[in-house]
């Protein structure tokens, strides 16, 4: 664990990776000063100087209502202030993150270089973003901790922690995601589940280990990658768990090319990721007109030097499907069907490749892209590739109906894009 920062924040960071001229915009203070930093970092340096009227009016509604925060307000009166004038903004890409949430570790990984100055100050000695963690990532439902993220491989995945789980205690504790677990590496946890509504609640032990984001975003792609078999066809799956990763992208390419995916049949690609980022053009990889080749060296030994996927491939998104996410996604519906052709032939609106529970809580959609290349003359397109969808025959990787240790269903509500910031 890190030594605290004053006042646990990292907040607004993303809103300096390119610092802009300010706008002017005077606003009153409150002497508090971490309330105060926010409001001059959206001031600033925020991108829709048209959204600034209704956060200056949100600040003076903290400054002057009937509860006013000053230097001496309580830290979740600054909290929940900070928290209402950020969602005034109704910006998807500026939060606020504290040291109590794995989401700071990874998106201060992330944008490292961004705030490279400031790396050893807020992760001593070294200044590399790292956390002691079991690999899994938890919401609030009903004031209640459910799995929403176990990353492939990761200890949470080899303990069999599922998405979906309510977390009742680590070690008899009540559930933290950061704070709670032990200071020293490769120790375990006993965390206790409650998986089924009526059912007991069980108790499994967690290796807990030192993760750094990346690497770790890393080692679960590789391991997301399997191939099933369904109706004599060998159907591959790997999940994008972001962009940001340097070799993420790199990885994938080499089980398609030469690895595990590389004889399957069509590929199922799921980008309900934790964080978007990387290249614009990352869907080249399964859209792109260039064809594939190596590079071979005098010894002999060749090298992957592009990588184009040529056969079916279906896409599965929800609502963390973000920024290069998204642009991801976006680019295998345009190269490919606008709307998925069910099995006879009929034409169908796009339509979720998920499990109800996960339909109600994403409002998720697959589409199937057929590739494309350019014919010789004229430049005109044509479809290549199969034409039948593929129907994978999964393990299920969605989100079940998570239910309250009452047997209650806890709703799964469409989590507010403000609160979560992308890359």
């Amino acid at each position: 664990m890190h030594a605290k920062m004053p006042g646990g924040l990292l907040a607004g960071f993303l809103l300096l990776l390119v610092p802009t001229q300010g706008f002017g915009l005077d606003l009153p203070r409150s002497g508090h000063p971490i309330f105060d930093r926010v409001v001059t970092l959206v001031a600033d340096n925020f991108h829709d100087p048209s959204a600034l009227d209704g956060f200056g009016a949100a600040v003076r509604q903290e400054l002057d209502g009937g509860d006013p925060l000053n230097a001496k307000s309580t830290e979740p009166r600054v909290d929940a202030a900070i928290e209402r004038i950020l969602a005034s903004l109704d910006a998807s890409h500026t939060a606020r993150f504290t040291q109590d949430s794995i989401a700071y570790y990874e998106l201060a990984d992330i944008f490292r270089y961004a705030i490279r100055h400031d790396m050893k100050r807020l992760f001593p000695p070294d200044g590399r973003a790292s956390y002691a963690g079991v690999g899994m990532v938890t919401r609030m439902e009903n004031g209640l901790p459910f799995v929403s993220d176990v990353y492939d491989g990761s200890p949470a995945d080899k303990a069999g922690i599922r998405v979906g789980d309510e977390v009742l205690s680590v070690d008899g504790a009540p559930y933290r995601e950061i704070r709670i677990l032990p200071r020293q590496d490769r120790a375990k946890v006993e965390i206790r589940l409650s998986r089924n509504a009526g059912a007991q609640p069980f108790t499994t032990s967690v290796a807990v280990e030192r993760l750094r984001p990346l690497p770790t975003f890393e080692k679960a792609i590789e391991n997301s990658v399997s191939v099933n078999v369904s109706d004599g066809r060998r159907i591959g799956y790997l999940r994008l768990w972001t962009l940001s990763s340097p070799d993420g992208l790199d990885i994938a390419a080499r089980e398609l090319a030469t690895g595990r995916l590389k004889d399957a049949d069509g590929v199922v690609v799921d980008l309900r990721g934790r964080w978007g980022g990387g290249p614009p053009d990352a869907a080249e990889l399964f859209v792109g007109d260039t064809p594939n080749f190596r590079l071979i060296s005098r010894s002999g030994k060749d090298m992957l030097a592009n990588v184009r996927w040529r056969r079916p491939v279906v896409a599965i998104i929800d609502e963390g499907s973000r920024s290069g996410l998204e642009l991801f996604a976006y680019a295998l519906k345009a190269n490919g069907n606008p709307a998925r052709r069910d099995a006879h032939g009929g034409r169908a609106s796009c339509r979720s490749r998920l499990s109800p529970a996960g339909r109600q809580h994403a409002g998720a959609c697959g589409f199937r892209c057929g590739n494309r290349r350019r014919r010789a003359a004229g430049g005109a397109r044509r479809r290549t590739g199969r034409t039948r969808s593929v129907r994978p025959a999964l393990r299920r990787r969605t989100r079940p109906a998570a239910r309250s240790r009452h047997g209650r269903d806890a709703a799964h509500p469409r989590q507010r894009l403000s609160r979560r910031s992308v890359s």
